[in-house]
Order: structure tokens, then sequence, then C-alpha cells
């Protein structure tokens, strides 16, 4: 099975047909588990699903694109009163050995009703283009993280990002669209807070013209995981999802958030 036929279907196996049977048969037995508030090993994973089932907690994934072993999704959880409120978006990581998943790592966060570009945390185009460009995108999101998260470049942005008023589509939530949007938020949303910093990245996983990018860093004062989504065209990104989480000091594993 495909790694991205697989993906979908565990997350039907354990959200949507509540078989723990499938869902076995799709995770090694010592899967590692990012997640902070499960335990590690698939034994928490279908041991949940009766739990899940009476709470009709339910997954839509909006895109799903891999690179070799592994494979990103970009979900919705409803009914999730399970993992902390009724619904959730979420990025959801899986690594995959021999056919089965090994590991596991997401962000959680609440969807606002109202957002500063009027767009959603979710919508937006999904198709995967542009396969023979996957190197070269992957290589101008990894630019841009070094450039702007990591070295607080803004000036560079405009290397990496179409510059063009308006035409960068924004869906984290406090941001509206445009590269000059971003400039500000940098400058005035997050550049208010004095704790913001964002300096290790983790992991970069690309197919076609969706790039995905793990960061570590520290927001209001908390450490905190930052899930970034990013589509591209004509090698300047043109669109970005995001979904952040803090990091807890407590977790029920010792696997650590990455």
């Amino acid at each position: 099975m495909a790694i991205k036929e697989a993906a979908l279907a565990l997350l039907s196996a354990v959200f949507i047909d509540y078989d723990a049977d499938a869902a076995t048969k799709l995770l090694a037995p010592d899967y590692i588990q990012h997640n902070p508030n499960l335990p590690t090993g698939a034994a928490a994973i279908t041991g949940a699903i009766p739990a899940l089932e009476e709470a009709g907690l339910t997954v839509e994934t909006h895109r799903i694109f891999a690179e070799g072993d592994f494979v990103v999704m970009h979900n919705t959880y409803t009914n999730a009163e399970f993992f902390g409120a009724p619904t959730l978006v979420a990025v959801d990581v899986l690594r995959m050995e021999d056919g089965v998943f090994v590991e596991h790592w997401d962000n959680l966060q609440i969807p606002p009703e109202v957002t500063a570009s009027g767009r959603s945390m979710t919508d937006g185009p999904t198709e995967i283009t542009d396969l023979d460009k996957t190197a070269d995108n992957k290589a101008v999101v990894e630019g841009f993280v070094n450039d702007i998260f990591l070295g607080g470049k803004l000036d560079k942005a405009a290397d990496y990002i179409i510059s063009e008023p308006g035409a960068y589509a924004q869906h984290n939530p406090l941001v509206p669209d445009g590269l000059e949007s971003l400039d500000f938020a940098f400058k005035n949303i997050f550049g208010a807070d004095p704790t913001f910093t964002i300096h290790t990245l983790h992991l970069i996983v690309a197919e076609g013209n969706f790039v995905f990018t793990a960061t570590e860093g520290v927001l209001g004062g908390e450490p905190t995981a930052f899930f970034d989504i990013w589509r591209l065209e004509g090698g300047k990104i043109v669109e970005h999802w995001d979904v952040i989480e803090s990091i807890p000091g407590e977790m029920a594993h010792d696997n650590g958030k990455f």
C-alpha cells in the first residue's frame, strides 16, 4: 500500500470506522508518539478507539502529500473533546518503515470563527502539481525558514514570497493576505512579543508545489511548535497555512515534541 493510501486508511480505521484490527495492521507495536497527551506505542491508539467512537470523533482530510517515508496530512477533527475542544485543526505527520507507521507528530489548534484574511485555516487549493519542481520548491522554503524565521532577515522576504499586492494567500488567523501583511505581522504582532523566536528547523517534507516545515521556538513566553504548509508557484511561495501549539513541560511519554 502506498504511503498516502496507508495514511488515509489509518485515519479511517481510527476516526471513521473505529476498527482497531485494521489500525493494528498499519501500526508498528513500538510506534513512537510525539503528541504530548498520548502514551507511546500502538496500543495507546487502538485502546482509545472505543472512547473515540463513543464521542463520535471524526476527521476530514483537506490535503495530503508525501516524500520518502514521511506523509503530511492537513486535517480537521470534530467532536474532538477527547483532544481538548469540539473542533480542532491539525497537521499530522507520519513516518513509515517496512509498510507500517512507526512514528507520529502533530500540532492541534482551535480554529477561530473570524480570521484577518477571511480565509479559514484549511480552505484553498489541494491539488499536487509540479512534481518535477519538488527539490527546487523545498530549497526555496528551506531558504525562507533559514533567512526569515531563524535569521530574522525580513528584508529578504520578497526573495521567497510573491510580492504583488495581496497575491500571497494567508491562512494564519491573525494575518491578512499579502507579503506586506506578513512584514507587518512579524514587526507588530509577533514582534510585539519580546519572547518570540524560532530557533530550530526540525523537519521539512515536500511533494511538488507543497512543502511542510516543523520548527521550534518561543511564543508568549512558552516553548512552541510551529507546523507550516507552504504552496509555491513559479519558484515563489504563494500560500501559507499553519497550526501552532505550545509545548507542555510534561508529556505522556519521553519522546519529546519532535
